[in-house]
Parts: C-alpha cells; structure tokens; sequence
C-alpha cells in the first residue's frame, strides 16, 4: 500500500515538472511569412533598420493549464481509489498480504470476483452509521452473500430456491439430527426474518457453504444458539477453537488494538467465533465460523475428506464479513 501512494505522489510530480517543462505556443503577435496579416511587397526604406520584434512573455495557455490541473486530479483520484480498495484485493486476489489468519507466502488463498455491495434503498442507512445504531441490513439479504470463487462448480448441498432463500427445517440440516428440534422452536421466539444461502464444490473436493440469517434486531442475534463450542454439526460431534485463528487476533490486537483488526472489515475481533473439528476426526474434516454484524449472523462450514486447509476458511470468512460491515 505504502508502494502505490508513493507511485500516486510521484505521478502527480512528474506532471508538475511535464507543466514546467512543456514549450510554450507561439504568441498571437508573431507572425510566419504566409501570414496574410503581412504582406510580401510591402518595402522598407534601405537607411532605416527593421527593428525585431519584442521576445514574447513565456505564459503558459490557459487551456494547457487546465489540462495539467485535471491529469494532476485525476492522478490524486486513482491514488485515493487504489488505497480504498487496497484490504479487499488483498483477500480477493491470491497475492501475498498480511490479513489475519493468512500467511504472507503463497498459500493456496482462493481467487474471489470483486465484492460489491447490493444498492440499498433510497435513504436507507448503512449499517454502523450513526443513525443506524442496531446495525440494521436494508439490502437484499441475497446481495449480501458472498460469492462463489473462480474454478468452483455450484452444487445444491445448501437447498435454495431461486432468490437464494433457504427454509429453516434445510438450514437445520447441517447441525445433528437430535439438536435441530430445539434450535426450530429458539427461530419462532427468537424474531428468525429469513435464511438464504450458497454452496460450491472446489475441484480439491472442499465443498463450502454459507448462510445469513437476518433478524427482526441485533439482541434477537445475540440469543442464537446455533454457534458455540457447544455447537453440534452433521458429521461433527464435537469442535473445538481454531487456534491459529486465536493466535492470529491475538497478533493483530497488539497493534490495531481492541476495535478491530486488518482485512476484517469492520467487525471487531469479538465477532467473529471460529472452529474446527476436535481430532481424531474421520474421513471428512469440518470446520465452523461463524460471523454477526448488527441483526444478521453468517454462519461458514466448510468440509473435505482428508482434512482441510486453513487459509481457503479464513478468508471465506473475512470477506464474507466485509460483505456485511
């Protein structure tokens, strides 16, 4: 990032200097041998000298100047436009960066499309505006769910209709058969509003899906029981806390402190909740995040047989994150 700023600024100054380097036009009072203003057989009297004319002032057009004032704010505008995208390329793109959770080295990171949030309606706050303290979504929940990666092919593992919209009794199907009773009857009290989700398979076989669960407010997320050690999922009886996520936040709360940590959007470190089948497991690995941003709650499961690669979660989960702060 501090290598594009310096490239942005050095733009700008070399269009300083190509301003005061540039030659400058002809001035109007000059004027060539076929100028018509002077005619050709017009005579000069042999004992009086013709007298050269006055060297002009060097002023630049104006029109030049505009031209230089709008290449200099243009430059300033791509500076600006590449350091506001700078955190989500880093996820999106498979390059080496420093976000939480993701090695600095080639690491095997997924390649994402460009995230772009869904339009909101007219006058509708983001959430974590000022006047939007309960954080509340006014976007298609739809919109909001992160996309598939390049090289995935869409499976139907999450059973969503055509507007992404998922039934509870389905969602229930990723926790064990004898949990999902309770966690149904928690939904009809706890202000449930609506589920979608989305699945993909990658071609090393991990199969991926994502849920958002939209509330009728932020302390209806809080009383969701669905996400937590505790949490019992089909084929995954027992989890336990995704130390190197742990560690990860723990790195990054030295340095950005308690409100949040880089590559995470703006949800704060407390937000984010993640796991990973306790070992031994058996053929097939599972690992759970889940995420909450004001009266939605994202819940990410992945799995493979074999076991899982860390870094593909992570950044599932973080730029799902970015999607809802």
């Amino acid at each position: 990032m501090t290598e594009q700023n310096t490239t942005g600024v050095e733009s700008a100054t070399a269009l300083d200097a190509t301003a005061e380097a540039a030659p400058q036009d002809a001035s109007p009072q000059d004027a060539s041998p076929q100028d018509p203003a002077v005619p050709h057989d017009t005579a000069v009297p042999h004992d009086t000298a013709p007298e050269p004319d006055p060297a002009p002032a060097p002023v630049a057009p104006k029109d030049r100047r505009k031209l230089f004032a709008a290449l200099r704010w243009t430059a300033a505008v791509l500076v600006f436009a590449v350091v506001g995208a700078g955190t989500a390329y880093g996820l999106v793109q498979p390059e080496r960066t420093k976000i939480p959770g993701l090695s600095t080295l080639p690491d095997g990171r997924w390649t994402y499309p460009s995230l772009a949030k869904p339009e909101l309606p007219a006058g509708a706050p983001l959430p974590g505006a000022t006047d939007n303290p309960d954080g509340t979504h006014y976007a298609a929940l739809s919109g909001l769910l992160l996309p598939a990666p390049e090289g995935s092919r869409p499976d139907d593992v999450v059973k969503a209709d055509k507007d992404g919209k998922v039934e509870p009794d389905a969602f229930l199907e990723e926790y064990a058969p004898d949990d999902r009773a309770k966690l149904k009857e928690g939904f009809e009290y706890e202000g449930l509003r609506q589920i979608t989700g989305r699945s993909w398979t990658m071609p090393d076989g991990t199969r991926t899906r994502v849920y958002l669960l939209r509330f009728h407010s932020s302390s209806f997320v809080d009383t969701f029981r669905g996400c937590g050690i505790n949490t019992r999922l089909t084929g995954a009886d027992s989890l336990s806390v995704d130390l190197s996520w742990s560690k990860a936040k723990t790195e990054q709360y030295s340095t950005v402190g308690s409100s949040g940590f880089a590559g995470s959007g703006t949800l704060s470190s407390s937000e984010f909740s993640l796991y990973e089948e306790a070992k031994p497991f058996g053929d097939e690995q599972v690992r759970f995040g889940c995420l909450q941003m004001g009266d939605v709650q994202g819940v990410v499961v992945q799995s493979r047989k074999g076991g899982l690669p860390i870094i593909p979660f992570h950044q599932t989960v973080i730029l799902q994150s970015q999607l809802l702060s």
